[in-house]
């Protein structure tokens, strides 16, 4: 099989961006058991501002309809991402990717088991035009990875592409995705995702972060 690292995107055009954490555990067992612990923390998307913990993103699982779901993630469905800053026009204040695909590879005996979900800029669900709701262009992706290699485990969010999307949207999303796509190149998206594939492998249920 693939290595999780090998299922990226390739990087071809805009930025790229990598985040991880990582964890070492003493014993098989012990690493295979946080593993599904934390595969199962990444898959929970609604759950995701909770493993950030405050000032982050709000992230909602929704159907194809853009309504919200209490389910684990699934290739297809929706989120929408509520920033802590101005929101679009297009998604009606909301950022909008898709799962456009999920992989889960290993198991407890393999010496890599992982869980990978790669999502897209596209249109607001719940609107009819084509329009990309989200500042940056469909070409980009975001690559989210819990993986077990060995006894090391670790989290990762693997921005390639990625793009401002000032094009076809009108002014106020051309100058507001402009501005925002700049502060994420100059570093101000790194706190989110650092935040993010920290909490999924370190959270403890009832902590505040």
């Amino acid at each position: 099989m693939k290595t999780a690292l090998e299922q990226l995107p390739p990087q071809e055009t805009g930025r790229q961006t990598d985040f991880t954490h990582e964890k070492k555990f003493d014993i098989l067992e012990e690493a295979h058991s946080a593993f599904r612990t934390s595969a199962g923390r990444l898959l929970s998307v609604n759950n995701w501002h909770t493993y950030s913990g405050a000032g982050s993103a709000i992230f909602t699982l929704c159907n194809n309809e853009g309504r919200e779901v209490e389910v684990m993630a699934e290739e297809g469905f929706f989120v929408s991402i509520d920033l802590p800053a101005p929101g679009s026009d297009a998604g009606d204040g909301l950022e909008w990717v898709i799962i456009e695909r999920l992989v889960s590879e290993g198991g407890a005996h393999t010496a890599e088991e992982y869980v990978l979900m790669t999502v897209r800029p596209v249109p607001d669900p719940r609107k009819p035009n084509a329009e990309i709701a989200h500042f940056y262009k469909d070409v980009s992706t975001s690559t989210f990875i819990v993986r077990r290699d060995g006894l090391m485990l670790s989290a990762g969010a693997h921005g390639r592409n990625e793009t401002p999307n000032n094009e076809a949207v009108d002014l106020y999303d051309k100058v507001r995705n402009t501005a925002i796509a700049l502060m994420a190149r100059v570093g101000l998206s790194g706190p989110q995702w650092q935040k993010l594939v920290s909490g999924v492998i370190e959270y403890k249920e009832g902590e505040e972060k």
